[in-house]
């Protein structure tokens, strides 16, 4: 394979290799290395970086290293030299180069091994829905004397539409050029078009098995944020830039494949859910308050998860209320019978995010949970009495810490086959507090407009 790849990046005149990998928040991280690199040293022993800059090792042990993905190389549109893109694994550094068990690729990978060895199927398909907003200008700035944003809104009476076409919608060049990207990058595109609130776009993806869907959802962020750069525009998918409009949320199609087929059908039940299928959102919704510490992984996420609104915040399915967490959509081939999970956003890590909810859909498939004994639902009218139902309808986290706790009470399901650690969960809680402590402390603007003048 190596050998074959060499002969690849010769005959495409490839200059440089670029080993790309998240750190565990799910920033992007670039390294750069000349085309001649890529030999049997850097593929069997890696290149070493620190691995403690990344959020994973404290500094007295942070020596790891990092070892390219041959099977991901593409392309990059954006740079002057021609470079190929590596999706790349991070190993330990003792003598057989062991995969880093906290590596977020490496999470998704023992994912897809975890749903093969329980026997409920072969693979998962996820098919994410990414919502982002465009801006011809942006800044922000915290500073001791002060603090800022400034988003300029395209005109309202021209692109407050849903599905808005041209010329309302301006963007539709930079999107389909943004979607040519992706596609040359092998990521196939379903669609893009322009969403409910104001400068706000959607582009969604075909489904794909876990592992390749993270590295997508990487590369999707890859190109968006580099494009508009060189547009001179600004791409965010921030959950809630605006106030009292629509927000940003990365809505995840899913199902199951095992030999018979697509695991979440059976024709004549309610959305065509098989038994597993109902098991597997039950799960879903059981451990859907500790999932939110990985959906919804920033503090900004819960500016968008508002009770009271049109927002996704109930623990409850149905085929078409738009408050419940998971909607079963009633258009689509035996196929591709699935649940959509609309809690998440585009803060997370995306390779956590899959694989926790993964997990979690097993675990409700191991306890054969039922959407019945947990007021699941379904509930096709809106958010039910919770009076009628004795205040038992389970409600998603109000904010990150409450999401933080219920991971802390409840992460059992994570542990299955290692797929996630101790180590990993609790470092996950530390960086997380740590951001809820930084932002508290920090004077907001509302604040001076309550009590400036006290």
């Amino acid at each position: 394979m190596l050998s074959n790849m060499q002969r690849k990046l010769m005959d495409l005149q490839v200059e440089f290799i670029d080993l790309k990998t998240l750190d565990l928040k799910g920033k992007l991280h670039s390294l750069m290395l000349p085309s001649s690199m890529l030999d049997e040293k850097l593929y069997s022993c890696g290149v070493g970086f620190d691995a403690s800059s990344y959020g994973f090792a404290k500094p007295e042990k942070s020596d790891m290293v990092l070892i390219p993905d041959l099977e991901t190389m593409a392309i990059d549109p954006f740079r002057e030299r021609k470079t190929a893109i590596f999706m790349a694994n991070i190993h330990l550094t003792d003598p057989a180069r062991t995969r880093f068990s906290e590596d977020p690729r490496f999470i998704a990978f023992k994912a897809e091994t975890a749903l093969s060895s329980s026997k409920i199927g072969s693979r998962a398909l996820f098919g994410p829905e990414f919502e982002f907003f465009i801006f011809k200008e942006a800044d922000y700035g915290v500073f001791e004397d002060g603090n800022f944003y400034f988003l300029k809104k395209d005109s309202e009476a021209k692109s407050n539409q849903y599905h808005a076409g041209s010329p309302d919608d301006e963007h539709i060049d930079f999107k389909n050029e943004a979607a040519s990207m992706m596609q040359r990058l092998g990521i196939e595109i379903k669609y893009h078009h322009h969403e409910v609130a104001m400068n706000q776009h959607e582009i969604e993806t075909r489904f794909n098995p876990l592992l390749q869907t993270a590295d997508q959802a990487v590369l999707i962020k890859y190109v968006l944020f580099n494009l508009a750069k060189k547009h001179n525009l600004f791409v965010t998918f921030m959950p809630k830039p605006f106030f009292g409009k629509a927000g940003n949320g990365w809505h995840v199609h899913q199902f199951i494949v095992g030999r018979g087929g697509n695991a979440f059908f059976k024709k004549g039940n309610y959305g065509n859910l098989s038994d597993i299928g109902l098991h597997y959102l039950s799960g879903l919704l059981f451990h859907s308050g500790s999932l939110s510490a990985f959906a919804n992984a920033s503090t900004n996420s819960y500016k968008r998860l508002v009770r009271g609104f049109e927002a996704p915040v109930s623990a409850i399915f149905a085929t078409s209320n738009r408050n419940a967490a998971i909607r079963i959509p009633s258009y689509v081939e035996e196929n591709e019978t699935r649940l959509e999970y609309r809690p998440g956003d585009a803060t997370a890590n995306p390779y956590l995010f899959l694989s926790a909810m993964l997990l979690s859909g097993i675990d409700g498939v191991f306890k054969n949970m039922s959407p019945e004994k947990f007021n699941f639902g379904p509930f096709d009218g809106g958010v039910p009495d919770t009076k009628v139902f004795k205040n038992k309808i389970k409600m998603l986290p109000a904010d990150l810490s409450e999401a933080l706790d219920c991971l802390e009470k409840d992460h059992e399901y994570l542990l299955y086959q290692n797929v996630f650690d101790e180590t990993l969960v609790r470092q996950w809680l530390k960086i997380k507090r740590a951001e809820i402590e930084e932002i508290s402390g920090i004077p907001h603007p509302k604040e001076f407009e309550l009590y400036f003048n006290f």
